[in-house]
């Protein structure tokens, strides 16, 4: 256990590194934030895929993955309510797809392009992992893992233009939907490296 801890370890921060330059690229469209962020991403993907290869779990208590979520949520929140004020955020999207399209059109960075497709949908993964372990918990109905992250997510959505922190735009609710559903199906991989523990 030591010793695959070690090599998770070392493994993702070389990783981190190498990827550190594109990262610290993303600063000038958000709040600086994101590098933690990305460190986060990089380190539990990598964790996860070494556990996983090997055969291994991690045992975890569920008071500290909710917290670790809790965590991870707030840097989240940063990321969408506090960026650059050199930016318009003065825009409604309501045509599904609209956004999404015009991201393949090479009118922006493919960096940009493919952080903005890649991260409304990876970085509400792990909501999806979380709503999927209370559903079978018992504590929370199947019809609330709809309901819940659709409300969340428009919410979050309007906040972010009433606010004038961000655009509404439609296909941010899609790809963050499609992000939390993703979660659902992949939680049974995440239980077969995650040892989630009452205590």
């Amino acid at each position: 256990m030591t010793k695959i801890f070690w090599l998770s370890l070392l493994l993702s921060q070389h990783i981190f590194i190498i990827g550190l330059p594109l990262f610290i690229q993303l600063v000038a469209y958000l709040h600086p934030a994101v590098v933690v962020v990305m460190w986060i991403c990089v380190t539990a993907l990598t964790f996860f895929s070494v556990f996983f290869v090997r055969g291994e779990t991690i045992p975890l208590s569920r008071p500290l993955f909710r917290w670790v979520l809790i965590m991870y949520t707030i840097g989240l929140l940063i990321l969408l309510f506090f960026r650059p004020n050199n930016q318009d955020y003065s825009s409604w999207n309501v045509i599904p797809f609209q956004t999404i399209a015009f991201y393949f059109t090479g009118a922006v960075s493919p960096l940009v392009a493919f952080y903005n497709l890649a991260a409304n949908i990876g970085l509400f993964v792990p909501h999806g992992i979380y709503l999927m372990q209370k559903n079978k918990e018992g504590s929370l109905h199947a019809w609330l893992l709809v309901i819940l992250p659709s409300v969340a997510i428009l919410g979050i959505e309007t906040t972010q233009r009433l606010t004038n922190r961000g655009t509404f735009d439609i296909d941010d609710f899609i790809l963050n939907m499609a992000g939390v559903l993703i979660g659902y199906w992949v939680y049974p991989l995440f239980t077969k490296v995650i040892n989630l523990n009452k205590r």
